[in-house]
């Protein structure tokens, strides 16, 4: 993704639920994978901290070198083509490393803003709580992102890091390279109206530990992440948030890449923001 000129829209970048409801979530990071427990009429508050705790679970796989049964989401509402094409208005600067604002006030902005959050929040920028603070304070309500910091920082422990390989600070050992990025593979507007939208975002992303030395291999996960967006201060910002396993396609025939190709081209190929 191109840092420059990519978003329709004016301004520059920065750095980095709604109703009651019933959700599945793990107890703790350490069980995320053990028997879900249902928490019936859940706090806005609570529907936000799940949404992106709900993002440490591919992480969580990772770590404990397990596999989990994908479940592809399903949709009444059939594409179009007009729908599915891609499509773009009059880019959105951004400064490079930043997160884009700006985003038009219809359904394709909407969908522009979905997918580079969920670019964001799928960052190596996460695993460090001063860019995990400013990545949540610049995409959420500020009522949101209130009420997600501080869970965020605990589900984002020295242990859960641990676990990963990472030091304290959300650092890689030396001579290795941590791979974490989220890339959208399309967006569908679940529901839209001038002052809210809900946009799914379907992505592959990648985890693991690239280096000589490392025993987790960079892998893949493909998810839907959908966010409950509101249009505030003239833009669009993040309500709420939940992910499911899928649409998951059938695994590629090609070879495998070593560690030491793994960790070049994550250096040498840069990241993308994305625009509908």
């Amino acid at each position: 993704m191109s840092n420059d000129d990519q978003y329709g829209g004016g301004g520059h970048g920065e750095v980095g639920g709604t109703g009651q409801t019933r959700t599945r979530l793990p107890d703790s990071p350490s069980d995320a994978y053990g028997t879900p427990r249902r928490t019936p009429r859940a706090s806005r508050g609570l529907v936000t901290v799940v949404g992106v705790v709900v993002l440490l679970i591919a992480a969580i796989a990772f770590a404990n070198q397990s596999q989990d049964t994908p479940s592809e989401p399903s949709s009444d509402k059939a594409p179009t083509s007009s729908s599915t094409a891609a499509t773009g208005t009059t880019p959105l600067p951004a400064a490079p490393g930043t997160i884009p604002k700006g985003f038009a006030h219809n359904e394709q902005g909407a969908q522009s803003a979905a997918a580079n959050y969920a670019v964001a929040l799928g960052s190596d920028g996460m695993f460090k709580k001063s860019s995990r603070q400013a990545i949540v304070d610049a995409i959420y309500t500020p009522d949101a992102a209130g009420k997600l910091k501080g869970a965020l920082d605990e589900a984002y422990s020295t242990s859960f890091l641990t676990r990963l390989g990472l030091d304290a600070n959300g650092d890689a050992p030396r001579g290795s390279t941590f791979v974490t990025r989220t890339v959208p593979v399309g967006t569908r507007v679940e529901s839209y109206s001038d002052a809210s939208a809900k946009v799914a975002v379907w992505y592959t992303g990648l985890i693991g530990m690239s280096g000589e030395k490392s025993t987790d291999p960079v892998r893949t996960t493909w998810m839907t992440w959908t966010f409950e967006l509101s249009w505030a201060d003239n833009d669009w910002k993040i309500l709420s948030d939940k992910q499911q396993d899928g649409p998951t396609p059938v695994p590629s025939d090609g070879t495998a890449s070593t560690s030491d190709d793994m960790s070049k081209a994550i250096k040498e190929f840069g990241g993308f923001t994305y625009a509908r």
